[in-house]
């Protein structure tokens, strides 16, 4: 049971809705990125994005007097230890993937895709730490699923299957790390230290593969992706607050304004048209079903 106040849950819907505005604001830059240059792999714009946000976290622990970085990770237990690494990894997988989607396919579809994250994190958070997924819950999940595949429609060619398929994995790993972060919030881990401790394992992650196709960029990019960087960090500081604070069955369904600060970004800088009817339906359904996961009574 969730153990909340009502102000408490404030502060958390707050940050979540900064936090989807961030990562709205950070696949804009994606995609503008390669409208000023030589397209760049996903896992190159991943490590430039994840350098400005371990510089940020970084800047915050130097100008705290709270404990050091070394001193946080001391405090975590064997099984802390073992989950910050798991947010780390599932973090690095969910970027990566949907920083390829986001390059390849609108910036709404690909950012509703990787919005069903919140499902992901019920069923991950059930998985992890035994927070209680009801009968209604899993049938939620089914049902947005199903507006997935009104979104993606492989059958019809709306979406190109690959990127799509990105999106999804995207999702999938997102939820993961946020049911990790959940479960570091029970034990009162450090926010800043779990976004900076990210932000590293990513960026040496990134290092290999940047190796192998690393493409000169041109000033703009380099301005552009520090854009990026710095909005992410928005986003990860709003959402790893938001998940620390409450339960994420209870807030996940706030998230969804991603999308819609995503769709008018798009029209707006990246000239993409607006979405088609069958594919507001499935965001539509998407969006019923998470609303349907908060409902009360028992099913």
């Amino acid at each position: 049971m969730s153990t909340s106040t009502p102000t408490t849950r404030l502060k958390a819907i707050c940050c979540i809705v900064a936090s989807a505005f961030g990562f709205a604001l950070m696949g804009m830059f994606v995609r503008l990125a390669d409208f000023h240059g030589e397209a760049i792999s996903a896992f190159q714009k991943g490590f430039f994005r994840n350098v400005v946000a371990a510089a940020i976290a970084l800047a915050m622990f130097m100008r705290s007097d709270t404990p050091s970085a070394r001193e946080c990770y001391s405090l975590l237990s064997p099984r802390g230890r073992l989950v910050l690494l798991l947010r780390a990894a599932f973090g690095t997988v969910g970027i990566f993937a949907n920083f390829y989607a986001i390059s390849r396919i609108p910036l709404c579809d690909a950012l509703m895709l990787n919005k069903m994250a919140p499902f992901f994190t019920v069923v991950f958070s059930w998985l992890f730490i035994g927070e209680r997924i009801s009968l209604r819950q899993c049938l939620c999940i089914l049902g947005a699923l199903v507006g997935v595949g009104m979104v993606v429609r492989p059958g019809f060619e709306h979406l190109p299957l690959w990127p799509a398929a990105a999106g999804l994995l995207g999702g999938l790993s997102a939820g993961a790390a946020y049911a990790c972060v959940r479960e570091l919030g029970i034990m009162k881990a450090d926010g800043r230290f779990i976004v900076l401790f990210f932000s590293v394992f990513s960026c040496f992650a990134a290092l290999p593969f940047m190796a192998v196709d690393f493409v000169p960029m041109t000033f703009e990019q380099v301005a552009i992706l520090v854009g990026a960087g710095a909005s992410a960090a928005l986003g990860q500081f709003g959402i790893t607050a938001a998940y620390r604070l409450d339960e994420p069955r209870k807030i996940a369904v706030f998230d969804y304004t991603n999308v819609i600060f995503a769709a008018i970004l798009g029209c707006l800088f990246l000239g993409q048209s607006a979405p088609d009817a069958l594919t507001l339906l499935g965001f539509a359904v998407i969006v019923a079903m998470a609303f349907f996961v908060n409902a009360r009574g028992r099913l």
